[in-house]
């Protein structure tokens, strides 16, 4: 069951409005949560946004196909997800079909787990914290845990994510304990992933992918950053994404 953020009667506007797909399991115990119907509604009333936000739960996914006709999916943090399968197929729905797809902390995470295995041929890959105990970890536990921390991401030139920040260097909130393991980090970049935002020793906090309309990752949480009357330009850009999305959708 899809469901919307808020009560807001603003959630449901014109037959155009941007559909948005919250992927996650959400829980009122997740600050992200909790945060984001006030960052969206902000942004309806700020950017003029026109925005019809529906929560799908992990496990109601299933094969993609429910989020198939979104403008927009945004893969919300809050792992482990009850469903692995249905955050990985969610990813796979954005990045084959080319809806703007926002992944963070946890969607981060699962956006380059989801490369791994269909796009690298990684079949083995897995997630350390879904699957303890070795294998293909394609995303590990970090050597320190990012859970409250705050730092310092480089941006690269010419990238989306230097475009949506405005700025190569910008100050970031985590809340996480996983990450992406580096022995993975070529295979990625040789099928296509850009890794354009790092840490101040280089290890990866933004990812995005070349010739999609709007696919970006961070490891860092931009529901956490600013304050809810104006959402982080992570959530902006990407907002702004699926609207155009909903545009080209009444035009055609």
């Amino acid at each position: 069951m899809a469901v919307s953020p808020s009560s807001s009667p603003s959630l449901s506007s014109s037959a155009f409005a941007a559909r948005v797909a919250l992927v996650g399991d959400r829980s009122p115990h997740v600050r992200a949560h909790v945060r984001v119907p006030f960052l969206l509604d902000a942004l309806r009333e700020r950017e003029l946004l026109d925005l019809d936000v529906y929560w799908i739960p992990t496990d109601e996914v299933g094969d993609g196909g429910v989020v198939a006709g979104f403008d927009g999916i945004w893969l919300v943090p809050g792992s482990p997800y009850r469903s692995e399968e249905g955050a990985v197929a969610a990813v796979r729905a954005a990045r084959e079909a080319g809806i703007p797809f926002l992944g963070t902390c946890g969607g981060f995470q699962h956006a380059l787990l989801e490369y791994a295995r269909n796009v690298c041929g990684l079949a083995g890959a897995s997630h350390g914290e879904n699957g303890p105990g070795g294998g293909q970890w394609v995303i590990a536990p970090l050597a320190c845990s990012l859970v409250g921390h705050q730092g310092v991401v480089r941006v690269a030139a010419g990238s989306l994510a230097e475009e949506v920040l405005g700025t190569n260097r910008t100050m970031e909130r985590y809340h996480c304990s996983y990450g992406l393991n580096p022995d993975y980090l070529d295979v990625l970049r040789e099928h296509g992933m850009r890794f354009t935002g790092v840490d101040e020793e280089g290890a990866a906090r933004v990812a995005e992918l070349a010739g999609h309309p709007f696919f970006l990752c961070t490891l860092f949480q931009p529901e956490l950053g600013g304050d809810e009357g104006r959402p982080h330009p992570v959530i902006r850009a990407f907002a702004a994404a699926a609207a155009r999305r909903a545009a080209a959708r009444e035009r055609a």
